[in-house]
């Protein structure tokens, strides 16, 4: 009988995606998905180590895991991603009874150091400190029908105070525009209907080969690619946006009004302390501009409170740019102290009583933001990209969920016959600080390729899209614009 597994992930969207490649990967290796309910063969855990809890996370459901295992002799339990490339042989030292250890860099070897630790009976750690082949190169078995990840680029150049991701994601690495645009069009031809590019800083890309305009003409090169409805991208860091960004997004129709863009403070003396290379003057022009070319730009951004050093002055500066800045959505966090980076051993730590009572008053801030921005949708005409797994009570409600092409989530009234991956058009009759609910009947259902696949229970399964050859899309690049 070939071997169950199951994939557990922490973390931002490229460990999702990574994730996907896990999945493929042990499927070409004879794995079987685990069934849901049922106890895996193979329990992988791709993990974050961004936030402080991330370790005690990971940690608990180890020590959960370990009962299951010794009464299921010949099961294995791996651990990946950037915890495991933080914290290398230590994982094992603290949970014995984990099989194999790997890094971001050497996702391709987890089936051989499955089957090595296996053969040896002892745990396998591999990490290596630099990408060796570029992950899109591996197997990927894809979790939706409708919409696809696709990485630009892994690694990060920026040298942020508070992060860790540049020590274990390493340097940026950038895929050539044409290898981008082969994998697009392998899942368009698949039925997929909405792509994400994705890279650590997603809009620095093109710094590899020597060109600062290459993200915008990367998006007007995916508007050139036939069935490909809905282009976003994340995360784009503000020093690196260009004007011809947001050109390349209000004239390419099938990229959409919406932007993440993180600001982390509002207060230029704490940006400068995060070595964010930028200020609240230079981030609010931005939004000026993003709004000017398209009034309809939904944005939304991160906020870190309680960074070392942040007075009641530094933290009102960051309220008075959350409220100009008229988010749609925010991810707040409390500042969080990670070993091995910089803002660890800053002095003036600030006390756990003083961040949290100003993250709860960010997220008053916030809510009160995007409450007022989302009051603007009642009354308007949406286009909705049914999904599956974006709203946890429509069994309750009846109702179905997806988001809008700006990104808010919308909750419309399901119908018969609309299937995720469909397009529902419906006109917003309810607003709250998260989301939108759409509760008369849709103007108007289209049925989709995405939506026969998802009713076929099929999803894309992408072999590895290879890298270095030039020819690759090559016309329909310099068509949009010699992104090659």
């Amino acid at each position: 009988m070939p071997k169950s597994f199951k994939v557990v992930t922490y973390g931002c969207q490229m460990n999702v995606h990574d994730s996907e490649r896990i999945s493929g990967l042990l499927e070409d290796a004879g794995y079987v998905r685990a069934a849901d309910g049922t106890d895996a063969d193979v329990v992988v855990f791709n993990t974050c180590a961004v936030r402080e809890n991330a370790d005690n996370r990971l940690y608990g459901n180890l020590g959960h895991l370990r009962p299951v295992k010794d009464a299921h002799p010949g099961m294995q339990i791996a651990v990946g991603g950037c915890l495991a490339q933080k914290d290398r042989g230590e994982i094992v030292k603290r949970a014995p009874w984990v099989d194999v250890v790997f890094g971001t860099h050497n996702i391709g070897a987890l089936p051989v150091l499955l089957e090595r630790a296996r053969h040896n009976d002892e745990a396998q750690v591999e990490i290596l400190e630099a990408l060796e082949v570029f992950p899109s190169t591996l197997p990927t078995r894809r979790e939706s029908a409708y919409a696809g990840w696709v990485s630009i680029s892994v690694g990060c150049n920026n040298t942020c105070t508070f992060c860790i991701v540049p020590a274990l994601r390493g340097k940026e690495k950038d895929r050539r525009p044409g290898d981008v645009l082969a994998e697009v069009r392998a899942l368009v031809a698949d039925g997929v209907l909405e792509v994400t590019l994705l890279g650590q800083n997603v809009n620095s890309y093109g710094v590899e080969f020597g060109d600062r305009l290459a993200f915008g003409k990367l998006l007007r090169a995916c508007g050139e690619v036939d069935g490909l409805e809905r282009v976003r991208f994340t995360s784009p860091h503000p020093k690196d946006f260009t004007d011809d960004v947001i050109a390349a997004m209000a004239e390419t129709p099938n990229v959409c009004h919406q932007l993440h863009m993180p600001l982390q403070s509002g207060s230029d003396a704490v940006l400068k302390a995060m070595r964010r290379s930028y200020r609240a003057e230079r981030y609010l022009g931005i939004i000026d501009n993003v709004r000017a070319a398209m009034p309809d730009a939904a944005i939304t951004t991160d906020v870190i409170v309680g960074f070392p050093g942040e007075t009641e002055a530094d933290f009102q500066a960051t309220l008075d740019v959350v409220r100009a800045s008229r988010f749609a959505g925010a991810f707040t966090f409390q500042y969080s102290k990670r070993p091995g980076t910089p803002a660890a051993t800053m002095d003036a730590q600030v006390p756990r009583q003083v961040v949290q009572e100003r993250y709860d008053r960010l997220v008053a801030a916030v809510e009160e933001t995007t409450l007022a921005e989302n009051r603007a949708q009642v009354g308007r005409s949406v286009e909705v990209l049914a999904a599956e797994g974006e709203g946890r009570k429509d069994g309750a409600t009846r109702r179905m969920s997806g988001r809008a092409r700006d990104g808010r989530l919308v909750h419309f009234v399901g119908q018969p016959g609309v299937r995720p991956g469909d397009v529902v058009h419906t006109t917003v009759t309810y607003a709250a600080p998260h989301h939108l609910t759409a509760d008369g009947p849709p103007l108007a259902h289209r049925r989709t390729r995405a939506g026969d696949a998802w009713e076929a229970g099929h999803t894309p399964r992408t072999p590895g899209v290879m890298l270095g050859l030039p020819a690759v899309g090559v016309s329909a690049v310099t068509a949009a614009g010699g992104c090659g």
